[in-house]
């Protein structure tokens, strides 16, 4: 049988780079360094600007924040968590509701513990701390999470397609929450981080000898 287990060295790594970065943009919040300072700044500034000139700007970025934020992906990973236990694969099932469910654990304790406040110019109503984006966080691990044990069910042709559309929708989240002014640049930079670094050790834990799931698909459309 071919050994699948990940790279143990490189995936190390990327968490531990992850993490640092995490460290790093807290502190430089907390010490108000200059260069993570500006670009927070302006991009706030950026988008208070624009949704004084453009009625369309808090619905549209609102609109999505609602109907892709982490909440409803908490409740839409129940399907594949039934079924992988309906087909007894436990380990994946325990996979996804881990991480997915889990996400919301990691990004409430690190948010009570960072305790920054939300920009005063926040756009809409949010309720919390601002360090790390809890909607950064949550996307990236939901989106990571279905796209790791389901991506194979594809056709190898349509793989970075999807990929690529997961990517896109991870990123727009995160310009959504600065959009609304609700988050940080910052915020959302340690919300993917942070997020990355959840994921990778939810999958590493769940099944450390081989990793992606494959079980009974064969990875065929057809």
């Amino acid at each position: 049988m071919t050994d699948r287990r990940p790279a143990v060295v490189p995936v190390t790594v990327s968490v531990v780079a992850a993490l640092v970065f995490v460290a790093v943009l807290w502190t430089g919040w907390v010490h108000h360094w200059s260069w993570i300072d500006r670009p927070d700044s302006r991009a706030l500034d950026t988008a208070y600007d624009m949704a004084g000139t453009h009625g369309w700007w808090v619905p549209l970025w609102n609109g999505l924040s609602h109907v892709f934020g982490p909440g409803v992906w908490r409740v839409l990973v129940v399907v594949p968590v039934v079924l992988e236990l309906r087909r007894h694969r436990v380990r994946v099932a325990v996979f996804l509701a881990v991480s997915v469910w889990g996400s919301g654990i990691v990004s409430t304790v690190v948010k009570q513990l960072a305790d920054r406040d939300r920009p005063v110019t926040q756009l809409v109503a949010a309720s919390g701390t601002s360090f790390p984006s809890g909607h950064a966080l949550g996307v990236l691990v939901a989106v990571g999470a279905l796209l790791i044990v389901y991506s194979h069910l594809v056709r190898r042709s349509w793989r970075t397609v999807i990929v690529v559309i997961g990517v896109l929708l991870c990123v727009t989240i995160g310009v959504a929450r600065v959009a609304l002014n609700v988050h940080h640049p910052s915020d959302v930079l340690a919300g993917w981080a942070l997020g990355y670094a959840w994921l990778m050790l939810c999958l590493y834990l769940s099944c450390p000898s081989g990793f992606p799931y494959r079980g009974r698909y064969t990875g065929s459309t057809r």
